[in-house]
């Protein structure tokens, strides 16, 4: 009896990569084709694009004053988990492919923890929005009264949760001592941590978009009983605004991600092979959903708009100094109504560059 209990306790921390995605019946290519080099360019190009749209986002929320308030700040912390997922995507594109077979179980272990982290700083801080939403909107405020040092407790306390779910694999959660258990997408994971990983994500996707339907529905009853005065109809208007362009950023975040979770859970409880046909596909659908969140924002939000526009101005003085030395031809109204625009624009660039400086 303790000889098979021995047996069934054996632990593979020996084996090589390959020898665990044999075991799961995933492929792995020895050699560089064609296909590998199209998806690790797109991949690469694509992450370089997460990371300057974020850094972008971020970069314009520090600089304006406008966005110095607790909605703000968990926004950029948003920006900054998808940053961090630009980042981990990027990692991944070069340890993928023929590469892989040449991790080390460890290393593997890396690769997917820092997917693992940036998901769940993403769904952390998406539920941390939603309750301080749910704060301010039911009291029919803008912003919140939380004070800078909870708002960066809370942002602290964020990125340690979402550090520690990342390592639960590692620190022992893994199929690496039961061969059995081991899952097809993840060849070192356990198949009851996928299923508890994406139950977790999904009932969390569940509640946010529950409270957020709430809120809609809370908003436009009270605005519907608010009078016309100018103040409340801009008051309402900015709100329900600011309440749009988040509720857009959940739904993509939900779109993007919920394939793949359900991919997941699947995963954890058949073996169907058929997991491995699409998971790719999925995972690149997960992976635009880091590059959707700056483009929402450009789109929705006029402040954040302008901000950009601004920061890529700094970035690129002579563009505007062009534009200042071409208004100098105009000589009809509307052209030095254009003229005063352009200038107008670039003042308030070098008024950027100079605070932020």
């Amino acid at each position: 009896m303790a000889a098979v209990t021995a047996a069934k306790q054996t632990c593979y921390y020996n084996e090589s990569i390959l020898f665990f995605y044999n075991n799961s019946r995933k492929p792995v290519s020895d050699t560089w084709r064609t296909q590998d080099y199209i998806v690790v360019s797109l991949g690469l190009t694509v992450c370089i694009f997460i990371i300057l749209a974020n850094i972008l986002v971020m970069t314009a929320i520090f600089v304006n004053r406008r966005f110095h308030y607790p909605i703000y700040y968990l926004l950029g912390n948003l920006a900054a988990a998808d940053l961090f997922a630009g980042l981990a995507y990027m990692h991944l594109m070069f340890h993928t492919g023929p590469w892989t077979q040449k991790l080390t179980i460890y290393q593997w272990f890396i690769r997917q923890g820092l997917i693992d982290t940036s998901l769940t700083a993403s769904v952390i801080n998406l539920m941390a929005i939603a309750l301080e939403r749910h704060q301010t909107i039911f009291t029919m405020q803008l912003h919140s009264k939380m004070t800078n040092q909870r708002v960066l407790l809370l942002i602290l306390g964020i990125w340690v949760v979402a550090t520690v779910m990342g390592l639960v694999p590692t620190m022992g959660w893994n199929c690496v001592c039961n061969l059995k258990k081991c899952s097809m997408m993840a060849p070192l994971y356990h198949k009851d941590y996928l299923v508890f990983w994406a139950v977790l994500n999904l009932v969390s996707f569940t509640i946010m978009v529950v409270v957020y339907t709430r809120i809609f529905m809370y908003v436009r009853h009270k605005s519907q009983r608010m009078s016309q005065h100018t103040t409340q109809v801009k008051h309402r208007e900015t709100v329900v605004s600011l309440m749009r362009t988040v509720f857009v950023i959940l739904g993509c975040f939900v779109i993007c991600w919920t394939p793949g979770l359900v991919l997941l859970l699947l995963d954890g409880v058949t073996d169907d092979t058929f997991v491995l046909r699409v998971e790719k596909y999925f995972l690149v659908l997960a992976e635009m959903n880091s590059l959707m969140n700056p483009i929402i924002y450009s789109y929705r939000d006029q402040d954040m708009r302008r901000t950009f526009k601004r920061i890529l101005c700094c970035l690129c003085p002579r563009a505007g100094q062009r534009g200042e030395h071409a208004g100098v031809h105009f000589n009809t109204l509307d052209q030095e109504r254009r003229r005063q625009e352009l200038e107008d624009s670039w003042i308030a660039c070098k008024l950027t560059c100079a605070s932020s400086s």
